[in-house]
C-alpha cells in the first residue's frame, strides 16, 4: 500500500498521468475497508494500530543475546 502510494506522489510530482496507479490504489483501500468491516462483524473488537503506533512499537524493539554468547566473549 505504502509503495502504491509513493508511486502516485512520483507520477504527480513529475505530471505524469497517475490514473491507473491511483485506481488501484482506492480498490486497496476499498478492499483494507471490507475487510476491516468483516472483522468487526466477526467480533474483532480490539483497536488497530496506525502508522504513528507500528513505528513507535518498531523502534522500542530490542534484541536479547543469550548469556552464552556473552560468556563467550
Amino acid at each position: 500500500m505504502a509503495d502504491m502510494e509513493a508511486s502516485v506522489r512520483d507520477l504527480v510530482d513529475r505530471d505524469r498521468d497517475c490514473t491507473e496507479k491511483a485506481r488501484a490504489q482506492m480498490d486497496l483501500r476499498r478492499k483494507i475497508n471490507l475487510l476491516i468491516g468483516e472483522w468487526k462483524a466477526a467480533g474483532g473488537g480490539d483497536v488497530l494500530p496506525n502508522v504513528r503506533d507500528r513505528v513507535r512499537l518498531r523502534a522500542t524493539k530490542t534484541v536479547s543475546i543469550p548469556l552464552r554468547v556473552i560468556a563467550r566473549r
